[in-house]
């Protein structure tokens, strides 16, 4: 079958879409691209609705994608024509260029996010009459993308039973998976660590990423990539590394790991942690950390998306959501699959989509509590429990490659 990936989505920024094709492409499906990404992230769309000039300038750079789309489209008619187009993640806008360009043909809608759930957990569509038309607005949005879609796809059975009645018989649960990048960032580790354990000396070659242009911020300051490359070098001491990367709005829970690291700190938990990432929450994890040399933390507000693999994979744990929204209940996070792929002990709230999904292969603690996860911590500082959740977790990695998240969708293509 011949699929198009069609629109304005980023895999550099979120994956999902090159991993549904990537495992569409493995499983012998004929893949195309038609893809001009927007550089508008889930943040800035949901800006525009506070911002009249953001909103202008989102629908100015939606224009001109939408023209290269347009253009390019004419390199797939007549016999070129796409069986079935894939409309990737943030595609609210895009399944209406999709159906309009390709009228007959049949639109898969990765709807990884409903915009008005998304805008309600990050408090942005705002009170009184104006938020409840915001809100109104923003139902519309969802309601006219699952109309244009032959196919809708999801990321958990409690995203599934969010779509309209009307439009859930459309619906397939399809998890989000990891590109191949993270396992192989975790063999690279595997190969270091065999080297190290025979007595061999590690070479930079041996276990390297790439410079990323990195300014740290925070209670110990960064010195761009040089310090990016040690962030999770292992320690001789017995210290843990532990990693977490992401965009800090209140689904993740930032503070309440920044919470749970001041409690190991005063536990006399050590703890070598890395921080990736800026946004909503972020002015409040940086008052929460410890301050004392039990826990450091080195805090990179940018890591390039290429780079990123590398630098989880160097750590010994990583840490999932910690949320207690409604919205952090019905996830299975990006950084979840990806902190398996690349071969970490994986930490998360006790969500019931990330239990059934993840089963052992994570550690769990109840979301929204520090004191759990600095215990969760703690454990793992063990060299013997370490070593098993990273072994439960490298187990699981396979179920989360691309070709095997979307054995589903291949039934449904077929």
């Amino acid at each position: 079958m011949r699929v198009l990936g069609l629109g304005t989505y980023d895999v550099r920024v979120h994956p999902r879409p090159g991993v549904i094709l990537s495992g569409l492409r493995r499983r012998g499906h004929a893949v195309r691209e038609l893809n001009e990404p927007l550089g508008v992230g889930t943040a800035d769309r949901v800006r525009a609705l506070k911002d009249p000039r953001a909103a202008a300038r989102f629908a100015g750079r939606l224009a001109a994608a939408w023209g290269r789309i347009a253009a390019g489209s004419r390199a797939y008619r007549g016999e070129r024509s796409p069986d079935a187009i894939l409309v990737g993640y943030l595609g609210h806008f895009d399944v209406l260029l999709a159906r309009a360009l390709y009228p007959r043909a049949r639109i898969l809608l990765d709807h990884l996010v409903f915009a008005s759930d998304t805008a309600a957990d990050r408090g942005l569509a705002g009170g009184g009459t104006t938020g409840r038309v915001k809100g109104l607005l923003l139902r519309g949005l969802d309601a006219s993308a699952l109309a244009a879609a032959d196919v809708v796809i999801v990321d958990t059975p409690e995203h599934l039973a969010m779509i309209p009645d009307r439009h859930r018989g459309k619906g397939i649960v399809v998890p989000v998976g990891a590109p191949p990048a993270w396992p192989a960032a975790a063999a690279r580790r595997r190969a270091a660590d065999a080297q190290e354990a025979s007595g061999r000396s590690v070479g930079r070659a041996a276990f390297e990423w790439s410079d990323a242009q990195a300014d740290g911020r925070g209670p110990t300051r960064t010195d761009g990539p040089r310090e990016a490359r040690s962030a999770g070098r292992a320690r001789s001491d017995g210290r843990i590394s532990v990693v977490f990367f992401g965009l800090f709005t209140p689904l993740q829970g930032a503070p309440v790991i920044a919470r749970a690291l001041a409690e190991c700190e005063r536990r006399g938990v050590g703890l070598d942690v890395t921080l990736v990432g800026d946004g909503q929450d972020a002015g409040d994890v940086r008052r929460l950390l410890p301050r004392g040399g039990g826990v450091s933390v080195t805090w990179l507000d940018w890591v390039d998306c290429a780079d990123l693999p590398g630098l989880v994979a160097r750590h010994d744990v990583c840490l999932g959501i910690f949320g207690t929204s409604d919205k952090a209940r019905r996830v299975v996070p990006n950084k979840a699959y990806q902190g398996i792929a690349a071969g970490c002990a994986l930490v998360t709230s006790d969500t019931p989509p990330q239990r059934a999904v993840l089963g052992d292969a994570a550690v769990f603690v109840p979301p929204g509590d520090p004191s759990a996860l600095a215990c969760a911590l703690a454990s793992l500082a063990d060299p013997a429990s370490l070593a098993q959740a990273r072994a439960r977790s490298s187990a699981a990695a396979e179920r989360f490659r691309p070709e095997t998240v979307v054995a589903g969708l291949a039934e449904v293509l077929a």
